[in-house]
This record gives C-alpha cells, structure tokens and sequence, in this order.
C-alpha cells in the first residue's frame, strides 16, 4: 500500500521586492519572473519527496507590503512552516523581518514554530548589503536554519522548500519525552 502523503501549509514572509515570488515560482514551476509584479496572494501547491517521503506542499506566497497586515495575522494562523525571506541587497529589507519571528510566536501561540530564514539574491553578490554572519545570527537568535538563496540562478530553491519540511517534520513534543527537566531559581 502507498504511503500516504503529508500535506504541509508554508507561509512565505518578507517585504516587498524581496523575492518571496520570485522563490516560489522557481520551485513550483521551474522558472524565474524577470519582471517585479506585487503580489496580493497566491497560493500553490506542488508534491515533493524530501528524505525519501512525499508530501504536498501548499505555498501561500503573501504581500509584502503593510497595507495586507491584517491579511498576515490570518496566513500566519492557518499555516504550518514559514520560510522568512529577505533580500541581501538591501539591509532595510532585513531590519523589516527581525519583528517577524515574534509575530509568528505570538499569532501561532508557541515559540515552537518551524520557520527557516532566507536572504535571496545571492546571484546579486556585488550588490550586497546584508553580509552572510547577520543572517546566521539572526538564525540563530531565531533557533532556525538558515540559507542563502537566488531565485534567478535556481541556488538553493529546492533546498528552502525541503528544509521547510524537515523543520515541520521535526517534533520536540516527541524527543522531550526522554528528558526530565528542572527549573533552578
């Protein structure tokens, strides 16, 4: 009998001009947007095997801009895994996301939510602002994984949506069990 395959909802994050669409796109269907199209929404699903399990991905690749704000509250409720994206181009990009993690804590109600941090436009390299170690820390602040990405270039792209996964796959409920633990005041 087959196995049957997880559904997983990822949220894809960051501001505006970030290539949160451009990512998504390339994943989903193999090819790079040249031109910059604010998006509103839009949604997408595509059926991957990560670690030998498939599964399907539904993509919600949301706005960028404030005036969807209320709009993200929602997203963030409903979905699973978000992959945080910003571009290394330009550091205000970054300074944008850094609320980002503690409005998913709070939005989700946990601190244990699976996110993955993105700087995009690696293929930019010359125009960078955003130099690799901000991005690790901030990561690491955040306890997630971290990439750099270029959509154009397809480096990493595939490796965002899988890591996303194993994010969601991984349960602490399930490792805590073995673990006693104490608080020391």
């Amino acid at each position: 009998m087959p196995k049957s395959k997880k559904s997983f909802k990822v949220v894809v994050l960051g501001s505006g001009g970030v290539g949160k669409s451009a990512l998504t796109v390339q994943f989903v269907s193999g090819c790079f947007m040249e031109k910059y199209d604010p998006t509103i929404e839009d949604f997408y699903r595509k059926e991957i095997e990560v670690d030998n399990s498939p599964c399907v991905l539904e993509i919600l690749d949301t706005a960028g801009t404030e005036q969807f704000a209320s709009m993200r509250d929602l997203y963030i409720k409903n979905g699973q895994g978000f992959v945080v994206v910003y571009s290394l181009t330009n550091h205000q990009t970054f300074q944008d996301i850094k609320s980002m993690r503690e409005l998913i804590t709070r939005v989700k109600g946990s601190d244990r939510v699976p996110v993955l941090l993105v700087g995009n436009k690696v293929d930019l390299e010359h125009q960078r602002e955003v130099p690799a170690v901000e991005g690790q820390n901030l990561a690491q602040a955040w306890g997630c994984p971290f990439l750099e990405a270029s959509a154009k270039n397809k480096t990493n792209v595939n490796e965002v949506f899988a890591d996303i996964v194993r994010e969601m796959n991984f349960n602490p409920e399930k490792e805590k069990k073995n673990y006693c633990c104490c608080t020391v005041l």
